[in-house]
């Protein structure tokens, strides 16, 4: 008995011994996303434009009580994102546009790391324009851009998401859907 009992007590300081009480907090995790496959349809109606968008999103008329006629938004509802469409007539008037434009992009200095942007042009479909990525964990909008012909047509874009911005995480979506809004860059046509 006495035997067992100190066996016991042994085994008992070598359980107790082989613990370890030492506490590491693991880091922050977000969850994993599943981005579908690109897949496109063409948005052809009696607005003065057409273009390709990916068929996991829906294009809506802007509903906001300053919204214009030919106003539209992107919704991404897997993402929680929206691309903001807004179209002006040109009529002698470009310049204040692509000022309205720069200033918008302007305004996310403060939280932006860097904004840098690149030229698009298209002149078989007379599509001009300028894209903007900005870059920042606290960015609201990582994505704009506004594409025009210079006479009658301009669009102005911006991607934004309805949560806090944190980029960081946010990453992996924003190059997905910078991939699809480049896409309808790129199939942008005027009527």
């Amino acid at each position: 008995m006495k035997t067992n009992l100190t066996i016991l007590i042994v085994l008992s300081l070598f359980i107790i011994a082989g613990c370890n009480n030492d506490y590491y907090p693991k880091p922050k995790g977000y969850f994993r996303i599943d981005l579908p496959d690109k897949e496109y349809i063409k948005f052809d109606s009696v607005y003065p434009y057409s273009f390709e968008y990916p068929v996991y999103a829906k294009v809506l008329p802007d509903k906001n009580a300053q919204a214009e006629k030919y106003w539209i938004n992107i919704s991404y509802p897997q993402f929680h994102g929206t691309l903001y469409l807004s179209y002006k007539s040109i009529d002698k008037n470009l310049n204040k546009y692509l000022e309205d434009t720069r200033t918008m992009v302007m305004k996310h200095i403060p939280k932006a790391s860097s904004i840098e942007n690149q030229l698009y042009e298209n002149k078989l479909s007379g599509v001009y324009g300028l894209t903007y990525t900005i870059s920042g964990v606290a960015a609201a909008s990582p994505y704009q851009f506004y594409l025009t012909d210079s006479t009658n047509h301009f669009v102005r874009g911006a991607l934004y998401f309805s949560t806090v911005p944190n980029n960081d995480s946010l990453a992996p979506v924003i190059t997905f859907l910078k991939d699809d809004i480049n896409h309808m860059i790129e199939t942008f046509e005027w009527k």
